[in-house]
C-alpha cells in the first residue's frame, strides 16, 4: 500500500535540496516498511516507502519512463489498482512493453498512452503522484471514495504533497498553524471533504485530481455519485449484488504476500469471509485466515451491554473453517500513554475515539505478525443501510447530518471545557449546518425524484458515503499502515457503489431490517444465527475506571495550566477543577469530549502547533 511524498518547486534546483526531501519521504517508514526511494528533476522530488505486497522483487518506486520527446514521467504510487492486469494487455497490444509485473508500471503507462483521462479507467483504492517530465506538470490523483489518503499544500512556487500531513508537516517551509476554521473541523463530527486541520494544508476530495503546472494548481473532480433511475427487480437487484460481491472479492485477493479477513461477526465482515474463504477453496489455497477483537467484559461485569461480536466470528469461523485468532479489549491496554502517543503520530491529528483507535491499533499489530493485507468490512453499513439513523424516520428527516442528530449527547461537553467567546466564535451549530446543506446540495436529490421522502433517503446514503465512511477510511488506514498493514475494502468498490446507490430505500429495506439486500444476497453462505444477527456497534470500552482516567488526565491538564490550550480553557473550568479535581468533570462531559481535548493537548505541544484564533 505504501506512502508517498513530495514536493514541486518552480523557483528552484529542488534536487540540491536532498535532505528536505528524504525528510519528508521518511515520515512515511512506518506505511512501507520494506523498501525507500527518491527520484529527482530539476524542479521536483518524489519520495516513496514501499510495503512489498505484489511483484517483490520489482515494483520498485519512484518508476520513471524515459522513452523520448511527450514520453518522459515518474510515478510514486500508493494503492492496488484491481484491474491492472487487464490493463496492462490492453496496454500490451498498444505496444506498450513491461519490466515488472507490478500495477505501478501499468499506471505509469497507462498515463503515457492515455493522458489525466486515464484516471477513469483505474479500478482501485490508491493515491500517486505523476511528474510529467516534458510538461513539467504533477498531477496528484486520489481513488473515487478516498480510501487512501492524499494531502497537499500549495506554496508561493509549487506544491508540497504526502500520504498523511507529517510528510508536509517535514519541509522547513510549513509551518503547524490551527486557525478557527481548523479547530472546528476537529470539535465539529461533520467531516467536511477537503479540509486538513492545519492551515494552507488540504486533503485532495476522493474522486478528484490535482494539476500542477507553473500556472498554478487546478483541483477538477473526476468521478461523483448521480442520482439516476433504477429499473431492476429486486430478483435482479439482488443477483447483481451477489455477481458483484464476488467479482469484488476475487479481485482483492489477488496478492503475493499473506492475506487475512478482519471478522466481527456482523454480517458484512461475515460475508467477505465466507466469501474469500470459497474463492481460496476454489483456487486450491489455504485456508482463509480472519481476526477479531473479543470482549471480556462477557464475564458478567459489562452486563446487558455486553458485545458478543467475538461469539459471532467463532460461530463464522467454525462454519467456513478459517484459521481464526482474537485480540481481548482490556480498558489498561487502551490507556497506555505509549500506544496513545503511537495513535496521535499515526493519525496527525486529535481524535474523539482514543479506545476504539487504539484497540484497532492493538489488532492491526497482531494480525501483522501473519499477514500484510487484510480485508475488512467497512463501509457495508454506509452502502446498504446498517444504521439506525439511516432507517429511524425522525433521524432520517432531521435538518442536518443523522448520525450527530442521532449521537449528540454522546459529544457534549466543549461548552464545559471551552470559554463562552471562544464557543461563540467558532459558532459550531452554524459551522454543522452549514456543511450539512453544501453535502445535500452537490447531489440535488430533490431535482431528480419527485418523492421527498425518497429524495431524503438518497441524501441519507450520499452523507454515509461521502462524510460518514471518510471518518472510517481514515481511521482504518491510519491505524494499520501504522503498522505495515494493507487494508482493502471490497465494499467500498465504486462499481457496488454506483449500483446500490440509486436502489429506492422500500428496496433496501424489503424486509424490514437493516442491510436487506446483502442479507438476501449472502444467505447461502451464512450460517442462520450470523445471517439473522441484528447490528451492533463496534466494540468499545464500557469499564469506568476507562472514563475515571481520562477525566484524572484532564483535570491534572487544566490544574497545572502548561498546556497551549490553557488559555481557551473556561474559567469555571479552571475553578471547579481546582475544587474538586477530576470530580469536576463528572457532569456534562462525554466520553468523546474527554478524548478529544486531551489529544488536543498532547498534539499542540506534541506537534509544536501554533494556536491563531
Amino acid at each position: 500500500m505504501c506512502g508517498i511524498a513530495g514536493w514541486v518547486d518552480y523557483s528552484r534546483d529542488v534536487a540540491r535540496y536532498r535532505d528536505i526531501a528524504e525528510a519528508m519521504t521518511a515520515t512515511m517508514a512506518r506505511r512501507g516498511p520494506d523498501a525507500a526511494g527518491t527520484w529527482y528533476g530539476r524542479h521536483v522530488a518524489l519520495g516513496h516507502r514501499r510495503l512489498s505486497v505484489i511483484d517483490l522483487e520489482g515494483g520498485c518506486q519512484p518508476m520513471a519512463a524515459d522513452e523520448g520527446p511527450a514520453r518522459r514521467a515518474a510515478l510514486t504510487y500508493s494503492g492496488e489498482t484491481y484491474n491492472f492486469e487487464r490493463l496492462r494487455a490492453e496496454l500490451a497490444t498498444l505496444g506498450h512493453r513491461f519490466k515488472t509485473r507490478s500495477d505501478t508500471e501499468v499506471v505509469l503507462r497507462a498515463y503515457l498512452q492515455w493522458g489525466p483521462g486515464f484516471v477513469t479507467r483505474l479500478e482501485g483504492i490508491y493515491a500517486f503522484a505523476i511528474w510529467d517530465a516534458d510538461r513539467e506538470e504533477l498531477l496528484l490523483v486520489r481513488d473515487r471514495m478516498g480510501v487512501k489518503p492524499l494531502y497537499y499544500a500549495t506554496t508561493p512556487n509549487g506544491v508540497l504533497f504526502g500520504s498523511e500531513p507529517k510528510a508536509i508537516l517535514a519541509h522547513p517551509d510549513f509551518k503547524a498553524v490551527l486557525d478557527a476554521d481548523g479547530l472546528r473541523d476537529v470539535l465539529s463530527v461533520a467531516k467536511v471533504p477537503g479540509r486538513a486541520v492545519f492551515r494552507g494544508m488540504r486533503e485532495l476530495p476522493g474522486g478528484c485530481t490535482l494539476r500542477v503546472s507553473r500556472a498554478g494548481v487546478q483541483e477538477q473532480r473526476y468521478w461523483q455519485l448521480r442520482v439516476a433511475e433504477h429499473t431492476d427487480s429486486l430478483e435482479q437487484t439482488i443477483g447483481t449484488v451477489r455477481d458483484l460481491l464476488e467479482t469484488v472479492v476475487t479481485e482483492q485477493m489477488v496478492a503475493d504476500v499473506p492475506l487475512c479477513t478482519l471478522l466481527s461477526g456482523g454480517l458484512d465482515s461475515s460475508s467477505l469471509t465466507a466469501l474469500a474463504a470459497r474463492i481460496s477453496t476454489a483456487r486450491g489455497g489455504d485456508r482463509i485466515r480472519s481476526c477479531s477483537v473479543s470482549d471480556p467484559d462477557l464475564d458478567g461485569t459489562g452486563g446487558s451491554a455486553a458485545n458478543e461480536d467475538h461469539v459471532y466470528a467463532r460461530i463464522l469461523a467454525e462454519h467456513v473453517g478459517s484459521l481464526h485468532s482474537e485480540l481481548p479489549l482490556r480498558a489498561p491496554d487502551l490507556l497506555d500513554p505509549a500506544l496513545r502517543a503511537s495513535v496521535l503520530t499515526a493519525y496527525d491529528l486529535p481524535i474523539a475515539k482514543g479506545d476504539e483507535h487504539a484497540s484497532l491499533h492493538l489488532l492491526f499489530r497482531l494480525v501483522r505478525q501473519h499477514s500484510t493485507v487484510a480485508l475488512s468490512g467497512e463501509c457495508g453499513d454506509e452502502v446498504f443501510g446498517g444504521y439506525r439513523w439511516q432507517r429511524e424516520r425522525d433521524t432520517v428527516f432531521s435538518p442536518t447530518f443523522p448520525w450527530v442528530h442521532e449521537g449528540r449527547a454522546a459529544y457534549q461537553g466543549n461548552e464545559v471545557v471551552f470559554a463562552p467567546d471562544l464557543l461563540a466564535k467558532l459558532d459550531l451549530a452554524a459551522y454543522e449546518r452549514d456543511s450539512h446543506s453544501a453535502a445535500v446540495a452537490e447531489i440535488s436529490a430533490h431535482e431528480h425524484l419527485a418523492d421527498p421522502a425518497e429524495a431524503r433517503y438518497r441524501e441519507v446514503t450520499y452523507l454515509a458515503l461521502t462524510r460518514h465512511a471518510q471518518v472510517l477510511f481514515d481511521r482504518k488506514d491510519r491505524m494499520s499502515m501504522a503498522c505495515g498493514l494493507e487494508v482493502r475494502v471490497p465494499f467500498a468498490d465504486h462499481r457496488l457503489v454506483e449500483y446500490t446507490f440509486n436502489v429506492p430505500w422500500a428496496m433496501k429495506s424489503f424486509d424490514g431490517r437493516e442491510k436487506s439486500l446483502l442479507r438476501a444476497a449472502m444467505r447461502d453462505l451464512l450460517p442462520e444465527a450470523v445471517a439473522q444477527r441484528i447490528k451492533t456497534p463496534y466494540p468499545s470500552i464500557r469499564a469506568e475506571a476507562y472514563d475515571r482516567t481520562l477525566r484524572e488526565r484532564l483535570a491534572e491538564t487544566v490544574r497545572a495550566g502548561e498546556s497551549r490550550l490553557a488559555p481557551f480553557f473556561s474559567e469555571q473550568l479552571k475553578q471547579a477543577v481546582a475544587r474538586e479535581g477530576a470530580a469536576a468533570l463528572e457532569q456534562g462531559m462525554s466520553r468523546a469530549a474527554l478524548e478529544t481535548t486531551l489529544q488536543l493537548h498532547e498534539w499542540l505541544g506534541g506537534y509544536e502547533v501554533e494556536v491563531v484564533l
